[in-house]
């Protein structure tokens, strides 16, 4: 998982931003992927940030569902936006997301494997950062810190392992806040912006996923 350039810039771009909470509405849609792409195939609105490889990805629809697909072979991707989100007024963070293809061999507790098929990356104000993962191998509900660029603290929840549930859609739903509250000891500032990855270079292999539907939800 690349956490030094990447999300370096990233986390730059977002917090050189004034940011309000999110009110006025019942739920605040960060994605739904329905919306148009710009003349590059990006998604309105996010932007393309490639590590290493070729970003393989389309915007599709499966179904009934607008989702980005992501292919990643050899490579390491994301699309990042900014947001404006306040976890106490909307604690709940909804998505769906499938993976069909995890990285061989893939472990987040082994820096030289650290791949993952679909990671979901929320920035808050103070540079703390919460990521939702599927990993191949570390064990669902496995928590770590990870390496970030200097100033910044990552934390990564195993949301799902293996390759049981593969090839189907999955709706997670995470109490963003008491996430922050549990990781960090104290209330959470204001979500500032969100990325969604993919990448399988340091295990040399290929992986597959697709993201939807992002919303934070009033309880």
């Amino acid at each position: 998982m690349p956490r030094s350039g990447l999300l370096k810039i990233f986390l730059i771009t977002i917090l050189s931003f004034f940011i309000s909470p999110a009110w006025a509405t019942e739920r605040v849609v960060v994605a739904d992927f329905s919306s148009g792409v710009d003349r590059n195939g990006i998604p309105l609105g996010w932007q393309l940030k490639a590590k290493s490889g070729k970003a393989d990805f389309a915007i599709i629809k499966d179904g009934h569902i607008h989702a980005v697909h992501l292919r990643s072979v050899d490579s390491s991707f994301a699309f990042q936006k900014l947001v404006k989100v306040n976890t106490r007024n909307y604690p709940f963070l909804s998505w769906k997301w499938k993976v069909t293809k995890l990285p061989q061999g893939a472990d987040l507790r082994a820096p030289e494997a650290d791949d993952q098929a679909a990671q979901l990356f929320l920035a808050f104000s103070d540079a703390n950062v919460i990521v939702y993962l599927w990993d191949t191998t570390a064990p669902q509900g496995f928590m770590e810190d990870v390496p970030g660029p200097p100033f910044v603290t990552i934390k990564a929840i195993v949301l799902r392992s293996g390759d049981m549930e593969t090839g189907k859609w999955i709706t997670e739903t995470r109490n963003a806040y008491e996430d922050y509250r549990k990781l960090f000891d104290r209330e959470p500032p204001p979500v500032v912006g969100m990325r969604i990855q993919i990448n399988s270079q340091n295990t040399d292999t290929s992986a597959e996923s697709y993201f939807a539907d992002v919303v934070f939800k009033k309880p």
